[in-house]
């Protein structure tokens, strides 16, 4: 029998009284290697042409600034810039490097957006996929390079120290969604969802009164018993997953989650990690965080920082799922 776990963030006895007037309209595309949809109500503020073109241009900020795989993105340039070189931070460059750092500060680096070289050297990045692990060696050259420490910002310029390479994939996207929802308030809509490849932000309700109701991403598993929906009524939810990226070789699978203090990807990782919060840029960072702690340690820091999130874990097969205390908070049982 299916189990529908529903979540309903304290903020929701205080809806509005008054139903927005109109109907719901989508506008969608692709970018960042990935889908993005929003959903609005559409109160004459702007037409879905208008609407789209300015979406368009807020993720190509994020993508100029942003994306390893863009050559001249921002990113990219101080990658591969020589030693000793200063560069300028972009506003939201800066934002989200400094959300990184002090995520990696807390986890003691289990988030660490200079885990580039790693993330390349085990195929997932820019260059082409492998089919085999790298030798210890070469992982262990490639950690020589990585290291929040080594990142140095005075003044509003970084300094690139020789070989420090920057991967914001764990937490850019989230961030696009952040930058979307605020574009939006900034139009006066007000009520909309926001998805930027399955990291999603609500706000408002629909013209029935109801908020906007998500199911938490889970994989189509077999003998998944359980669903978890989540009304979206100022919050944002993001999942990390090793189901997404993976290579294998001689019975043994790699996934695209590194742990940057071992070099490996993360051994026994949690299937799925959701994280529910105000800002999609925090919970998608804090989902790949909690996805290298594990569910042990990752519960236990969720615990501690009153996080709300939802480890779902292989066991004998099964999907078994582990529900920190901030979300059990939101749970009704249906």
């Amino acid at each position: 029998m299916l189990q529908r776990r529903v979540i309903i963030p304290p903020r929701l006895a205080d809806l509005p009284t008054r139903l927005p007037a109109g109907e719901v309209l989508d506008v969608s595309g692709e970018a960042m290697g990935t889908y993005w949809t929003v959903k609005w109500v559409d109160e004459g503020v702007v037409s879905p042409e208008s609407l789209t073109s300015r979406i368009e241009h807020v993720i190509a900020r994020v993508i100029d600034e942003m994306s390893t795989w863009q050559e001249d993105a921002f990113i990219s340039r101080f990658n591969s810039a020589p030693a000793n070189s200063d560069f300028a931070l972009p506003a939201c460059f800066a934002h989200v490097l400094e959300c990184a750092m002090q995520l990696a500060v807390d986890t003691g680096g289990a988030f660490d957006p200079t885990v580039g070289p790693l993330v390349n050297l085990w195929g997932f990045g820019p260059d082409r996929p492998i089919t085999q692990p790298p030798t210890q060696i070469d992982i262990a050259a490639a950690q020589t390079l990585c290291g929040w420490r080594r990142v140095v910002v005075t003044d509003g310029y970084i300094c690139q120290p020789g070989g420090l390479y920057l991967d914001f994939s764990g937490i850019a996207k989230g961030y696009s969604v952040d930058l979307i929802a605020d574009s939006l308030r900034g139009l006066g809509i007000h009520n909309f969802l926001v998805e930027v490849g399955g990291e999603l932000s609500g706000s408002g309700i629909k013209p029935n009164g109801q908020p906007w109701w998500v199911a938490l991403e889970a994989p189509e598993l077999q003998g998944q018993d359980q669903q978890s929906i989540v009304a979206l009524y100022g919050l944002a939810v993001a999942t990390s997953g090793d189901y997404r990226r993976y290579f294998d070789h001689q019975n043994i699978r790699y996934s695209h989650t590194l742990d940057p203090r071992t070099g490996y990807p993360v051994a026994d990782a949690p299937f799925a990690v959701s994280v529910l919060h105000s800002s999609c840029m925090h919970a998608d960072a804090l989902a790949t965080a909690l996805t290298v702690l594990g569910v042990q340690a990752g519960l236990e820091y969720a615990v501690h920082r009153h996080i709300a999130a939802i480890f779902t874990q292989m066991e004998a097969g099964k999907p078994v799922q582990y529900v920190s205390p901030a979300m059990l908070e939101m749970v009704e049982e249906v």
